[in-house]
């Protein structure tokens, strides 16, 4: 009997996985901003402040306390606000070590250390792949609600109203993504901070071109004077003719996008498959040094072959 079918670590690692599952949960699951029980009612005691709340509540105020002051590359601050998300950078790292954690013992009992430690890599990828493609997603819906935003904005200076006035309108009647930006930036207006810089800052956020368009627009409008309705109709109309542009250009390359996905996740999906199917055959590649050695290269080449085909599926215009 190896070590891997041994009862006490297959018990332990049950264990862990429901533990690290527990976690995860009540991490997910626990509301932000809560009244107190002791506000509902006065006297009572917090029936709901268990050990294992409070457990997550320290390591991701840890968490948080080592970060202050400090940008990670590859969790930005500002990347989580992009995704939509109301979350701490604490709150994501320690979903992803549980998570991590979590795929790391299941692939440790089911075939072996080498799954194990092939999903104690991919999951924390993965999570950070999933919240670039959630902030991609909503940067992209931003972009398609700008032209019919502008438009509205313009049928309200038309129409008399002020431009904080037409902000507003617009920040109650537009879905997410676009009515909760446009609401933080007129928050932070009545704060006291400068419009522009609360639009520029938007648009930094967004990673849009065609709103900081739009935002130098009204600086110019507020610094020259002019009809701002008129002026804001005339950018609505380029951006519209570039979004005309970008859709061609996005149906053009959808076979290539299709390609380099194909490519880059079926030697993955196979050793990940192979691990399953035929454990034996597997391990020669985590247990072996040149096993790990053709790893290592096949990692090599997959990066450098996903960087040129997306830089060859991306142009610009």
């Amino acid at each position: 009997m190896t070590a891997v079918d041994s009862p006490i670590v297959l018990a332990l690692g049950l264990g862990a996985v429901y533990a690290g599952l527990t976690a995860l949960i009540v991490l997910l699951t626990k509301p932000r901003r809560t009244v107190s029980p002791e506000r509902r009612r006065p006297g009572g005691k917090d029936q709901s402040n268990a050990a294992l709340a409070r457990f997550t509540d320290a390591a991701v105020g840890a968490i948080n306390r080592s970060l202050h002051g400090r940008e990670l590359r590859l969790v930005r601050s500002d990347k989580l606000q992009q995704a939509g998300l109301k979350l701490s950078r604490g709150d994501f790292l320690f979903t992803c070590g549980g998570g991590s954690l979590l795929a790391a013992i299941l692939g440790f009992v089911l075939a072996g250390p080498g799954l194990g430690i092939l999903l104690l890599v991919l999951v924390p990828a993965g999570m950070l792949a999933w919240l670039n493609i959630k902030a991609s997603r909503r940067q992209a819906k931003f972009a398609t609600q700008l032209p019919d935003t502008l438009q509205m904005l313009a049928g309200s200076m038309r129409a008399g109203h002020s431009l904080l006035r037409a902000l507003d309108g617009a920040s109650h009647e537009c879905e997410e993504p676009m009515g909760a930006e446009l609401s933080r930036a007129l928050n932070e207006a009545r704060i006291g901070r400068d419009l522009t810089e609360s639009l520029v800052d938007l648009a930094g956020r967004m990673k849009s071109q065609d709103f900081l368009w739009t935002t130098q627009a009204i600086e110019t409008q507020r610094e020259v004077g002019g009809n701002l309705a008129e002026i804001l109709e005339n950018v609505n109309d380029t951006i519209r003719d570039r979004a005309q542009l970008a859709r061609q250009v996005s149906a053009l390359s959808a076979e290539g996008k299709l390609s380099a996905y194909i490519l880059i996740g079926l030697p993955i999906a196979f050793l990940i498959i192979l691990s399953f199917i035929n454990p034996l055959y597997a391990t020669v590649f985590y247990t072996t040094l040149p096993g790990w050695g053709m790893l290592a290269v096949c990692a090599i080449l997959l990066g450098v072959g996903s960087l040129w085909l997306f830089r060859m599926i991306k142009p610009k215009y």
